[in-house]
């Protein structure tokens, strides 16, 4: 089978491990970086074109995509999809777990729990928004971030107050959440492919840190998810209508709190914690993908 992985580096760990598995699967991966992708609109019929030629139209894409370029990079998957390929999300998914607003306001509105969160444009009510969120101290976390950055653990009013007059006159908006205490620079992140969780780890923070993330400088521990837990996870994948997602959750003392859903999740973390198979994993929802396209 064909299979068309879209990434920016051929070099990325997850990109490697994908290729390489495909490989020992017997399938054909390849590597598309989105933002060299031409969009062609011609004859009635959409088509793509890297280097000038038309892409060979693969049996199934997976995407890969990051925060770089990432509006086009979905219009790439769009363009796709209108190409009659199966694709492992769609465009409309992707776009809704790189919308960290819209997210929380999908999840939150079908009951599911979130930290307190708030996103404002009048300062004069900061105060009262303060209290409400239980703080200071509270995270402030940029609409654009990804793997930790644009995160920001704001302990007074002053500091909150600063952070938001220089972002606002950058013309960027910011959301401003509850500081979960107990849960400070741990998180659990559940991998759920295909309405099923097949894998979890608890990601910690290295000292002093108040961010989990692998990427900067936590470690990952394998997990075994409770039932309460796996339940959140696959609610918060459906929710935003993800075939393939990773679930970040808190352990707050009054249970899991969904703080985000990744469309392009990383593995690297996730395989050395588990000392699981995650790529192949993908390549056969992938796989999967196509065959049910086909009837």
């Amino acid at each position: 089978m064909k299979i068309l992985v879209l990434s920016r580096k051929r070099s990325l760990y997850s990109t490697r491990r994908l290729r390489d598995e495909g490989k020992k699967m017997g399938h054909g991966v390849d590597v598309a970086d989105p933002l060299k992708c031409v969009l062609l609109m011609s004859g009635g019929e959409p088509s793509i074109l890297v280097g000038g030629r038309p892409i060979p139209k693969p049996d199934v894409i997976l995407p890969r995509i990051g925060i770089a370029g990432t509006d086009y990079s979905i219009a790439v998957v769009h363009h796709f999809e209108l190409m009659g390929v199966p694709v492992v999300n769609g465009h409309d998914s992707i776009a809704r777990a790189k919308n960290k607003r819209g997210c929380l306001q999908q999840l939150a509105a079908q009951g599911m729990p979130v930290p307190d969160t708030l996103m404002s444009r009048y300062p004069r009510d900061l105060d009262r928004l303060m209290k409400l969120l239980g703080g200071p101290p509270v995270i402030m976390k940029l609409l654009r971030g990804t793997q930790g950055t644009g995160v920001v653990y704001a302990e007074s009013k002053a500091s909150v107050e600063s952070m938001l007059e220089t972002l606002w006159s950058l013309g960027e908006d910011i959301l401003v959440q509850r500081f979960i205490a107990e849960s400070k620079g741990r998180d659990i992140r559940v991998l759920v492919i295909d309405g099923r969780a097949r894998a979890a780890m608890r990601r910690i923070g290295r000292e002093g840190e108040f961010r989990s993330n692998i990427h900067r400088g936590g470690t990952g521990e394998a997990v075994k998810l409770s039932r309460a837990y796996e339940r959140i996870a696959l609610r918060a994948a459906a929710a935003v209508g993800l075939r393939i997602a990773g679930v970040d959750i808190l352990e707050s003392s009054s249970g899991p709190m969904v703080i985000e859903v990744n469309a392009s999740p990383g593995f690297e973390g996730l395989e050395a914690a588990t000392k699981q198979n995650i790529a192949r994993m993908f390549l056969q929802a992938a796989v999967r993908g196509a065959r049910r396209s086909r009837g």
